[in-house]
């Protein structure tokens, strides 16, 4: 493989699991000395979920760059009016939410465009071989 085919195989790959780690930093505040180790991991489970799921597409992702790259880009895009709002009913603030949405969502927008380009390289690769 050629430098900029193993670049594009292996920036999407690692901006995925940093943008899951991101997130699943936020199910870390359902740890509270008030509530009792079952319940805490309850919750901690339940806050966890969305990162379970993005791991699951990253996965499919990994094996089929295009359909994972397609469902990182509709998840991104598809969340950030629900992300927005929410955030936006909270503080009153446009900027303010925007940014949480652009913080929350971008990286997976990036994500799915980066497993496109990587596949798309590929197959021009392998065309040209």
């Amino acid at each position: 493989m050629k430098t900029k085919i193993k670049i594009m195989h292996w920036t999407p790959r690692i901006l995925c699991i940093l943008a899951i780690l991101f997130l699943e930093m936020f199910a870390l505040d359902s740890f509270d000395s008030r509530f009792t180790l079952g319940q805490q991991l309850v919750a901690f489970l339940m806050h966890s979920i969305p990162s379970i799921v993005l791991l699951i597409i990253f996965f499919l992702a990994w094996k089929k760059e295009l359909i994972g790259g397609i469902i990182f880009i509709l998840i991104g895009a598809g969340f950030s009016p629900l992300i927005y709002i929410h955030n936006y009913e909270m503080n009153n603030s446009v900027w303010t939410s925007l940014f949480i949405v652009l913080a929350l969502n971008f990286p997976f927008v990036l994500t799915g465009g980066l497993f496109i380009i990587s596949n798309i390289l590929k197959k021009k690769e392998a065309r040209a071989a």
